[in-house]
């Protein structure tokens, strides 16, 4: 126990007396700081020693960071390192108050961040953890997924929804032979491939296997979603087919015996009670149902029978004429497995696309089927004796259709399993356990991921060779999309169901799958049925299950060869660990005379993590090949601590770390690389020499700015001298107004914006401010206000820190040379303003009109060409004639071709763009008085008659003529130009190649072939009838007929369309573009491609909205475009083998129909009952009734 010791007395305090200063020097630790040497030990750059570059990084001696103590290092060394106290006679040991003056210091990572001595904060705690480091460093390791968690659980079901459960349906599948002389191979066909997938199912000892093959076979497209219902169908069609080749009678009829039904279709007249009847077999019933409907009253409802009366009278053969007769639908034979297909997606006649029904269905888990069966009499007798009970069945699957679209969704099918007397979830790679059926999924279930990718096992895990994972987790989903509506189920310690029935309510079951109670694949019969069950589970042919053995075998080496992997990795990492942790517990240093090297922080770290992270981008770290499958070699380039001399930077201290010189030695031998080896006393002495002397400079000017306030009092009658203002005071506003030059020059400020590090402070006469006192000619500047007074001790002072700059005194008087420029020039400008002033008397009209678009008086009026730039420029002159020049010359040559022709043409409006302005030939006469240039281009308008057209039109008569072939290639030669768009009006037509006109508004109309002479094509107008108009189009109209846009030779049509859908508001989608009566179909085709010239037209047609809001009638929509239906099963195996002519409600619903188009011919009627046959057919389907 520690001996009690006096507290030391407080020190006297200690202050500054009244008045004192506080001197930067005299701050207590401030001799150990990284640059407190600067302006008091050391004032000029040679005095600089080794110790005081290296204080600039904390490695010095007289440095304030302490040398933590490792925190990892082992229990061994704490325990020798502690001291053993005495205790105290006669005291208890918690009655002891110690107090000392040298405890350790404080060590955080916070407070030791900038510590280059603390090594205790650089991710040794990843492998302090072993659990967790061995965990990292078998991802780096890359020794790829463990195949022992791809095996099967055993208490876990597995199938293809239900048909692998059905116990005579999969011994059937088994016992398909290869027809004989077949060319084609059988192990190609979907039986061979079908008895594949239920082997692996069955015996595969892993719980995943892809029936690649099996889809390949039947040709199926995997990227397009099918229906599973059709699926089902054309599915049992093919392998009826492919069963009806086999030899065995029990196989040519095992889709018959095991899933057909039968029913017929019959028709009773009224009057003579003559029956007609048609049998027909089934393997589905399909069940119409609105929102809440019950399946027992959508059967009843169905087989309920149908009056033919007034327009569908039935044609009866023995009364020879039409009648009222009935129609009835009875189901005759039921098969034991009875599928029921929910017609949950429908076909909107409306919006001509299928949709999915999300009403609500009601269906028993026991169904009694005998009510439903034979005649009407016989279903009566059969509801009202309940001990009628050989048709009982029981709810054996449900297959669901997440998503509110018939186009797009997710399937999942729940299913009995007759093993494990449970209900599962299959939702693809994850199989549920429910515990009773219609639950919702609890938050806490028992899971099983077939296919598991890089998740965390829970604690506890278990593997066995023959068991998948199992953990707990909360599930997202929280509605199955089906809700039990009954009340709570009646279930046994095994939670199978027991005889009472209930209602299951689903919105989202699109078929139901029922089994009779005396079905041999029934999972619950009376005695031992369940025994018998798995003692008969077929056995699959020798060549699949010597397939599905190899695949078990290659399954099992797999493991063994990754468990010997995985052996010798932990092995490794074990290893490793341990040369790691010996490093990092003794890489200390304890005191500044050991053997260290100095590193980069960030290297220290990447070395410390470069086993248990992915391998880093980062270009300092670089990795050299090798042979070796791990480590390879890696250097880590310190640039973080480096500066551009290839030394220690003064300034990058905080990123620095000392470590032991042996640490070092061992982390090089591990295939790590400090590049380059450096040690404490390497600062780099050029840094430390730059950053020393921008330090002592701002510890000097702030003292050479108070001497300089302290004398710049100036006092009347008192001598002084001129400098500049901006330099001293700092003008923003005023200096940035002029010449761009710094924001703030004010070199008064402690740290003055215009000192430049590294570099000496601008003089008071520098480039920038030269002007401020003196003029160009060296006498004092006429501008006041940009200069001021100094005194002559203030000048002396600026004179030491400047030697070479001069001024001007207060005495000296202002330049005469200036001060005469200035009287001259007033005279000058009074010139200049009357000489503008005449030429706007004399050039009156072309001064109000050119460029202004005032042309309409100049019609019949002789006129001339003149450069649109000379106008503005002449203009600009008139305004402000002292400042602006006066433009030199008219030059027209930029007009005329090098054949002395003109590259434009006056009658095309796209010609006469910004670039030419037309003025009065008087005006022209005038100018060339004034201005040197031309030549003269004369032109006028006039009404001219078209003598092959025997018409008139108003055109352009000029007598240069226009160079064809020099305009095409001008208006070809351009990077930017303003094309033309013109909007056209609902009732004009579409611009054709022949009806294009180059001109926007040409009043020359030309007859048609017949004679008549067409209404002229118009641009702009946006009316749309009766039609209430939307705001959009509202504002184009609003906006006019025409748009300007400015293109480039690589616009594209769709940028085009771009720009104007931000000008115009109308998307993209409802613009055609026409070029030349062409439309612009394609979108990426470019102005270049395309040809278009400079100053074109484009014509643009909006195509009208499908929105019904826009018309106040609600009897006239626009067409919706139809969702394209996608091939569907064409194209694949499937089709084949469905029989032609026989569709289902359905199919026959959910065909495309168009009603704007007429089939007069397309069906054939009975004359019996009516039915709309094919044309090929020779008798009704319905009633048999021959056309003959």
């Amino acid at each position: 126990m520690a001996s009690k010791r006096k507290r030391r007395a407080s020190p006297t305090p200690k202050g500054l007396a009244a008045g004192e200063l506080l001197k930067r020097n005299t701050l207590p630790g401030n001799e150990s700081s990284a640059w407190g040497w600067v302006g008091t030990e050391v004032l000029d750059a040679s005095q600089i020693t080794t110790e005081h570059r290296m204080m600039t990084c904390g490695l010095s001696r007289r440095s304030r960071h302490p040398f933590c103590p490792n925190k990892y290092a082992s229990v061994d060394r704490k325990r020798a390192s502690c001291r053993q106290e005495p205790t105290a006679n006669g005291e208890l040991e918690d009655d002891v108050i110690v107090i000392s003056d040298d405890e350790l210091p404080q060590c955080s990572k916070k407070l030791c961040k900038n510590n280059p001595n603390c090594l205790n904060y650089l991710g040794q705690e990843k492998w302090e953890d072993k659990d967790k480091a061995r965990e990292a460093f078998l991802k780096v390791s890359k020794i790829g997924e463990d195949p022992l968690l791809d095996a099967r659980d055993p208490d876990i079901p597995v199938g293809l929804k239900v048909w692998f459960r059905d116990l005579a349906f999969r011994n059937g599948v088994y016992q398909c032979q290869p027809p004989q002389h077949s060319n084609n191979k059988f192990e190609d066909s979907p039986i061979f491939q079908l008895q594949v997938t239920f082997a692996a199912l069955q015996e595969s000892t892993q719980n995943v296997f892809n029936p690649t093959k099996l889809v390949e076979s039947l040709k199926l497209r995997t990227t397009e979603q099918q229906d599973a219902q059709e699926f089902s169908k054309l599915f049992m069609s093919h392998l009826d087919a492919e069963f009806k080749k086999q030899s065995l009678p029990t196989l040519k009829s095992l889709i018959a015996d095991q899933f057909e039904g039968k029913q017929v279709y019959g028709t009773i007249c009224d009057k003579c009670q003559n029956r007609s009847e048609r049998p027909s077999d089934f393997l589905e019933i399909e069940i119409n149902f609105e929102n809440n409907a019950n399946l027992e009253d959508r059967i009843a409802a169905m087989l309920q029978p149908e009056t033919l009366s007034g327009d569908n009278q039935y044609l009866c053969a023995r009364c020879d004429s039409l009648q009222d007769a009935t129609r009835y639908t009875e189901l005759r034979q039921l098969p034991p497995v009875l599928h029921f297909s929910l017609l949950r997606f429908v076909y909107d006649i409306s919006s001509m696309e299928r949709k999915k029904s999300k009403n609500t269905i009601v269906f028993p888990t026991t169904l009694n089927m005998d009510q439903f069966l034979g005649s009407a009499a016989a279903r009566k007798a059969a509801a009202s004796d309940k001990s009628v009970n050989r048709n009982i069945y029981e709810l054996q699957g449900v297959l669901l259709h997440k998503g509110a679209s018939a186009y797009h969704g997710h399937y999942e099918a729940q299913v009995f399993d007759s093993t494990n007397k449970a209900w599962f979830q299959f939702d693809d790679e994850t199989v549920t356990k429910i515990k009773t059926l219609g639950d919702k999924r609890s938050s806490a279930k028992e899971v099983v991921n077939i296919e598991d990718e890089d998740e965390e096992a829970p604690k506890g895990r278990k593997l066995r060779l023959k068991s998948a994972r199992k953990k707990l987790r909360v599930d997202s989903d929280d509605d199955d999309g089906v809700v039990e509506v009954s009340s709570p189920t009646n279930s046994n310690a095994n939670g199978a169901q027991t005889d009472d029935s209930r209602e299951i309510s689903s919105k989202d079951a699109y078929m139901l799958v029922y089994t009779r109670k005396t079905s041999s694949i029934d999972c619950k019969a009376d005695g031992d049925s369940s025994k018998h069950a798995k003692q008969d589970i077929p056995t699959p042919p020798p060549r699949v299950l010597n397939m599905i053995n190899s695949f078990n075998a290659a399954h099992d080496e797999a493991c063994e060869a990754h468990a010997k992997k995985l052996k010798e990795v932990k092995a490794r990492f074990d290893e490793l660990r341990r040369k790691v942790m010996d490093i990092y517990r003794a890489w200390n240093v304890s005191n500044i005379n050991e053997d260290s090297v100095l590193v980069s922080q960030q290297a220290l770290e990447a070395w410390m993590l470069r086993h248990l992270v992915k391998p880093s981008q980062d270009k300092s770290l670089e990795t050299a090949a090798t042979s070796q499958e791990f480590p390879a070699p890696q250097t880590a380039v310190m640039s973080d601590i480096l500066c551009q001399h290839n030394y220690l930077d003064p300034t990058k201290g905080i990123n620095m770390k000392r470590i032991s010189q042996v640490a070092y030695e061992r982390i090089i031998d591990m295939s790590f690389i400090f590049s380059p080896l450096l040690y404490s006393d390497q600062v780099c002495e050029d840094c430390v020499k730059d950053n020393f002397d921008e330090r002592l400079y701002h510890i000097e000017h702030p003292q050479i700015v108070v001497q300089f306030d302290e004398v710049n009092n100036i006092e009347e009658n008192s001598g002084g001298y001129w400098i500049s203002k901006p330099w001293l005071k700092g003008l923003a506003v005023e200096v940035a107004a002029f010449q761009n030059l710094l924001v703030i020059l004010d070199w008064r400020l402690a740290k003055p914006k215009m000192h430049t590090s590294s570099q000496p402070d601008p003089q008071p006469d520098a480039s920038d401010f030269c002007g401020h006192v003196k003029c160009e000619h060296g006498e004092l500047a006429l501008n006041t206000t940009s200069r001021r007074r100094i005194s002559i001790k203030a000048y002396h002072i600026l004179q030491n820190l400047f030697p070479s700059w001069h001024t001007l005194s207060v005495d000296a008087e202002a330049c005469a040379i200036c001060d005469a420029l200035i009287h001259i020039s007033k005279g000058d400008k009074r010139e200049i303003r009357k000489r503008a002033e005449d030429e706007k008397a004399k050039l009156k009209h072309m001064h109000d009109n050119a460029l202004t678009g005032g042309t309409l008086d100049l019609e019949n009026v002789p006129c001339a060409i003149v450069p649109a730039q000379f106008i503005r420029s002449w203009k600009h002159w008139l305004a402000r004639p002292a400042d602006a020049l006066r433009p030199e010359m008219v030059d027209n040559s930029s007009f005329l071709c090098e054949h002395g022709m003109l590259l434009f043409d006056p009658n095309s409006p796209g010609d006469l763009n910004t670039s030419i302005t037309m003025i009065k030939r008087s005006d022209w006469d005038v100018l060339e008085d004034l201005y040197s240039g031309g030549p003269l281009i004369a032109l006028e308008k006039r009404i001219v008659e078209d003598r092959l057209e025997n018409l008139f039109e108003s055109k352009y008569v000029h007598d240069i003529p226009t160079c064809a072939d020099c305009r095409h290639q001008r208006k070809l030669n351009y990077d930017t130009t303003e094309i033309t768009v013109r909007i056209l009006r609902s009732q004009d037509p579409d611009p054709t190649p022949s009806t294009y006109l180059e001109r926007g508004e040409s009043s020359l109309q030309r007859p048609s072939e017949n004679g008549q002479r067409p209404s002229a094509m118009k641009y702009g107008s946006r009316m749309t009838g009766a039609t209430r108009q939307s705001t959009r189009i509202r504002q184009v109209k609003e906006k006019g007929g025409r748009r300007r846009l400015t293109i480039s030779k690589q616009s594209t049509v769709k940028d085009m369309k771009v720009m104007l859908q931000g000008d115009l508001s109308i998307p993209t989608v409802y613009q055609r573009l026409f070029y030349r009566g062409l439309e612009l179909e394609d979108n990426t085709v470019t102005a270049a491609s395309l040809g278009i010239l400079a100053d074109d037209f484009l014509d643009l047609r909006e195509e009208a909205e499908d929105d019904g809001t826009l018309s106040d009638s609600d009897t006239t929509h626009a067409k919706k475009k139809r969702r394209e239906e996608g091939m569907g099963f064409g194209g694949t195996l499937l089709i084949g083998s469905s029989q032609p002519g026989s569709r289902s409600s359905t199919e026959a619903t959910e065909m495309e129909v168009d009603h704007d188009a007429v089939y007069p011919d397309a069906t054939k009627a009975c004359p019996a009952c009516t039915y709309a046959n094919l044309l090929e057919a020779t008798a009704c389907d319905i009633c048999d009734t021959s056309f003959n």
